[in-house]
């Protein structure tokens, strides 16, 4: 049962790098806590337990992480003129950061709508997109 659990994570740690957080983080609480619940219980049932309660611990942090990202973004929306430029690092990962709204709109139901270029470095590979959000009717920025 030992090898199993060893094979599952050495698995889940090859598949990660092709996840985004909220999966990784999904896939090494399962992992983890299969690992706890299989050396708390010395049974399938227990470490069936375990992972699952590994599984949404982790997707919640994980989740969590993209979160804060999604906030400043939309901070960016929010606040920064046309042109100008808001850049942070996130310091759990590492990943950087640019938003740079480009130009703000009303599109033909009359949200006012802003389009950003984003430039995000994940391990050194910068990655450039073209966004667009508009407000809903709470007022929030919802990417289109």
């Amino acid at each position: 049962m030992f090898k199993k659990i060893i094979l599952l994570m050495s698995c889940l740690v090859m598949l990660s790098s092709c996840a985004n957080k909220a999966q990784t983080g999904a896939g090494t609480g399962a992992a983890v806590g299969a690992v706890a619940g299989q050396a708390i219980g010395n049974n399938t049932e227990a470490t069936l337990i375990g992972a699952a309660i590994g599984l949404m611990l982790g997707y919640a942090v994980g989740n969590e992480l993209d979160k804060a990202d999604r906030m400043k973004i939309n901070s960016a929306y929010e606040t920064i003129p046309d042109g100008r430029t808001s850049q942070w690092v996130n310091p759990n990962t590492g990943n950087q950061f640019a938003v740079t709204p480009q130009y703000t709109y009303q599109n033909s139901v009359s949200q006012d709508c802003r389009e950003a270029e984003i430039l995000v470095t994940i391990d050194g590979k910068p990655e450039k997109m073209t966004q667009t959000a508009c407000r809903d009717q709470y007022g929030n920025w919802r990417a289109q």
